[in-house]
């Protein structure tokens, strides 16, 4: 900051002495945008990203100057896509959204929101059934960094009762999935999970099923 100050203060004075730079006139803008601008971390697994995500993506990208969708690398969740492939669904996904980007991280959230100085936190909140899980998350990172606050949206009510596991269970079973998430996300399950079912055999496959449908 003091450093931003010092140079501003160069700048008006201008090269020996001479006063208004006009270089300052093209610089000084991008400086305070620079001060004001506002960030958030929207962060998840996203496996995969699904219309509910992109509708709180959207929502997002009006109240912040910037937005990250930061992918999680979440080992333990056993993901179907590989962390590359979602930040891939992701990037296509926002594609022409000029203040959201992707990226991905591993570790602590609170480090990662302290590395790129960003202001908030973005959770979607689909039911009630959510927020006591969001609310414990919240408060322990709070815990943990104050500097930011934990921010919940709700999508749309068309939205309301999907995720990427209840999207990843239709299409395991042949159902269509369209109308939950983007086309190029329908047609990177349908490439996956027709690979994986190519490895299995098809006793496998049907105890899959079985076991699903119970």
């Amino acid at each position: 900051m003091r450093e931003a100050s010092e140079l501003l203060r160069g700048l008006r004075t201008g090269v020996a002495g001479q006063p208004h730079s006009p270089f300052f006139l093209v610089i000084a803008p991008f400086v305070t945008h620079y001060k004001a601008m506002r960030t958030a971390i929207y962060p998840g697994s996203f496996d995969p990203f699904t219309n509910g995500h992109l509708d709180v993506v959207q929502r997002a990208s009006r109240l912040f100057d910037r937005v990250i969708v930061a992918v999680a690398k979440s080992d333990g969740k056993h993901p179907l896509f590989l962390i590359e492939e979602r930040k891939s669904l992701v990037e296509q996904s926002i594609r022409g959204m000029r203040n959201v980007e992707a990226d991905t991280f591993d570790g602590l959230l609170v480090n990662y929101v302290e590395k790129h100085s960003a202001q908030a936190v973005l959770r979607g909140l689909r039911a009630v059934s959510d927020f006591e899980f969001e609310f414990q998350m919240a408060l322990m990172n709070r815990k943990l960094n104050d500097s930011f606050e934990t921010i919940f949206m709700m999508p749309k009510d068309t939205y309301t009762f999907l995720s990427s596991r209840i999207v990843k269970e239709i299409a395991r079973l042949g159902g269509d999935v369209k109308q939950f998430v983007p086309d190029h996300v329908q047609a990177a399950l349908s490439v996956k999970l027709g690979l994986k079912k190519d490895k299995e055999s098809p006793k496998s496959v049907t105890q899959t099923g079985a076991e699903s449908a119970s």
